[in-house]
C-alpha cells in the first residue's frame, strides 16, 4: 500500500528509526492501536533516552531491530519494504554535541544520509518523516516563529539538524521521494528519560521533585519557552503521514503557551506536590548557546493537516506525574 495516499494506518508497514525513545515509543502506541504493522529500530545508545519499559503495553506487537543508522547495511534490510518511515533517531543534547561535534556529525548527518539513500536505492516510494528541532532556528529575530524565519542555529547539534533536514527536503526536491519535516519545541510527557538533565529538562525536573531534589535554575529563569505534550507531537506526525499535501514541506509546532522558564519549574512543583528550586550560575559555556524567547505561530500546520495542540500545560502536567507516580523506578 502507498500510506500517505490513504487516511488509515491499518496494515500499514511502518519503520520507527529511534523507536525505543520517547517520541518515537509514543507514536508506537497509537500506530499499533490503529492497526499499523510498526517494527522499532533503535541503536540502543547512552544516553540518548532509549528504554524497553517505553514499550511494555505493546511489545508483543511490534518488531524491535537493535541497530543503528551509522550502518548503512542494516538500515538497508529494514527500509526496504516499508510504507512509512518515522525518522526520529538522533544525538539529542545541546551541550554533548560541543563537547564531541565528531559524534553529532556522525549521528545526526551521517547516520540521516544512510538512511535517505538506502530508501533511495531500495524503496524511493516509501513516506519519510523527518523530527527537527526548533533550536535550527537559533535565537528569535521575531516572534512567533515561523517558517519564513531564517535560520541561524547556535550550537552543533542545531546545525547538523538542520543539515539533516535540508538533505530530506532535497531528496524529494531532487529525487522526488515523498518527504516532511516537523521541528518539534520543548516536548514532554510519559516515556521520556528522566536520567539527566541534558535534554528534556521538563521531565527532569519532575524526577527530581519527585525524588525531593532540588531543582537547579541557572541564571534569573526570565527565558521564554512553550512545552508541547507528547501526544499532541505525535498527533502532528500522524496527520502529516497520512496527508500528500505535507509532502516536501517542512512545519513548526508549538504549544501556543509560551511562559517563562521560572514559571515552568513553579508549575512542576505544584503538578508534583512537592520540590524546591535554586538559581545557579549557568555552567561555563552553556549561556552562549541559550536561545532565550522562543515560541512560534502554528498557522501552516494548521492549514494543511488541520493540527493544533490540545494538551494545556497544566493538564500535560498531570498526566505526566500520574505516569511516573506509579512507573518511576523504570526510568530512574
Amino acid at each position: 500500500m502507498t500510506a500517505h495516499a490513504s487516511r488509515g494506518m491499518e496494515d500499514a508497514n511502518v519503520l520507527i528509526i529511534g523507536g525505543l525513545g520517547f517520541l518515537g515509543s509514543n507514536l508506537a502506541h497509537r500506530l499499533v492501536a490503529s492497526g499499523a504493522r510498526v517494527t522499532l529500530f533503535d541503536a540502543c545508545l547512552d544516553p540518548y533516552g532509549w528504554n524497553y519499559a517505553n514499550i511494555t503495553e505493546i511489545a508483543r506487537d511490534v518488531e524491535v531491530v537493535v541497530a543503528d543508522t551509522r550502518n548503512f547495511e542494516a538500515v538497508c534490510v529494514h527500509v526496504a519494504d516499508k510504507d512509512l518511515i518515522f525518522n526520529f533517531a538522533a544525538q539529542v543534547s545541546h551541550s554533548l554535541s560541543m563537547e564531541r561535534p565528531c559524534t553529532d556529525i556522525e549521528i545526526n548527518c551521517r547516520g540521516n544520509m544512510n538512511v535517505l539513500e538506502a530508501c533511495r536505492r531500495l524503496n524511493d516510494g516509501v513516506t519519510i518523516l523527518f523530527a527537527g528541532t526548533r533550536s535550527e532556528t537559533g535565537e528569535a529575530q521575531y516572534l512567533p516563529v515561523d517558517e519564513d524565519h531564517p535560520d541561524n542555529p547556535s550550537d552543533i547539534y542545531s546545525i547538523n539538524k538542520l543539515a539533516a533536514e535540508k538533505y530530506h527536503l532535497m531528496y524529494h526536491h531532487v529525487y522526488g521521494m515523498p518527504t516532511t519535516v516537523i521541528r518539534v519545541g520543548n516536548t514532554y510527557g510519559p516515556r521520556h528519560q528522566m536520567k539527566h538533565g541534558q535534554y528534556g529538562v521538563l521531565n527532569y525536573f519532575i524526577r527530581r521533585a519527585m525524588l525531593d531534589e532540588p531543582i537547579l535554575i541557572y541564571g534569573d529563569g526570565e527565558q521564554i519557552r512553550e512545552y508541547c505534550y507528547v501526544d499532541d507531537v505525535c498527533d502532528a506526525f500522524y496527520r502529516a503521514a497520512q496527508t500528500p499535501k505535507s509532502i516536501g514541506e517542512y512545519f513548526v509546532i508549538g504549544s501556543g503557551e509560551p511562559v517563562k522558564f521560572i514559571e515552568m519549574a513553579n508549575r512542576v512543583l505544584r503538578a508534583v506536590g512537592k520540590g524546591s528550586l535554586i538559581h545557579t550560575p549557568y555552567p561555563e559555556g552553556r549561556e552562549k548557546i541559550d536561545v532565550q524567547k522562543f515560541f512560534v505561530a502554528n498557522d501552516k500546520i494548521s492549514e494543511y493537516l488541520g493540527w493544533h495542540p490540545t494538551i494545556t500545560l497544566k493538564e500535560g502536567l498531570e498526566k505526566t506525574v500520574a505516569f511516573y507516580q506509579t512507573r518511576l523506578m523504570e526510568y530512574i
